[in-house]
């Protein structure tokens, strides 16, 4: 039948013009972001990570993939050749691992574990900001 046919030609059309827009509207909160973060800052590090890896976790890849994390890095990279700023891309190899106030090694720690303690310096860690932390050092 061909009306069936038009019917879903239309929806198509729809459904093509919303991921548009979505897309879009990503695309202008990633350069909004961008150029407030390369404005306030000198210098930006960002941890050289490998999506393709993050993506095989189930529970984690459609948000991984929704964030846009590669336009966000090469934004930041012409932005900031741009104002004249540094950009830094750091191996993002135990970032989260290695306490940041006395080096030591705390080994793998599964994702859920979001707070852990130095068990050398007894310093307790929140796992994200202690990789911020090692990102700025590194």
């Amino acid at each position: 039948n061909l009306s069936d046919f038009s019917n879903y030609l239309k929806a198509k059309h729809m459904v093509a013009l919303y991921n548009e827009k979505i897309a879009n509207q990503r695309n202008n909160y990633l350069h909004k972001l961008t150029k407030q973060l390369v404005k306030r800052y000198d210098v930006i590090k960002i941890e050289d990570l490998k999506t393709k890896n993050l993506l095989r976790n189930h529970k984690l890849a459609r948000a991984i993939a929704n964030q846009s994390w590669r336009t966000l890095r090469s934004q930041l990279e012409y932005k900031c050749a741009w104002y004249g700023k540094q950009s830094v891309t750091v191996n993002p190899r135990k970032t989260s691992q290695i306490c940041s106030s006395c080096g030591y090694d705390d080994g793998k720690h599964t994702l859920d574990i979001r707070q852990w303690t130095c068990p050398k310096c007894g310093i307790q860690h929140d796992r994200d900001i202690n990789a911020s932390m090692n990102i700025l050092n590194a």
